[in-house]
């Protein structure tokens, strides 16, 4: 199995339960990232590409076997920061 998801990356769990509630009211996901995530895929809207059991942290990857494509996860809190994944394919 594979996956496929964007996310947003920040320091602060109040951040990312903010950020979490404006998606939620129809905020864009990939406006929001390239505004507000710490990580370089923050550039490509959070796209991190296709990957595969065991190359993302055991939190993430944990998340994106959790919801299904389309959707957001709750906040990930990992050793990285506080995450916000969407996922977008699943193979």
């Amino acid at each position: 199995m594979e996956w496929r998801a964007s996310h947003i990356l920040v320091k602060d769990r109040a951040l990312a339960q903010e950020l979490l509630k404006r998606i939620k009211q129809g905020a864009n996901f990939e406006g929001l990232a390239r505004e507000y995530s710490t990580c370089p895929s923050k550039s490509s809207g959070g796209d991190l590409g296709w990957f595969g059991p065991g190359k993302m942290v055991p939190a993430f990857e944990s998340a994106c076997k959790g919801i299904g494509i389309g959707s957001i996860s709750d906040v990930v809190q990992t050793q990285f920061g506080y995450h916000l994944i969407k996922l977008t394919g699943r193979r």
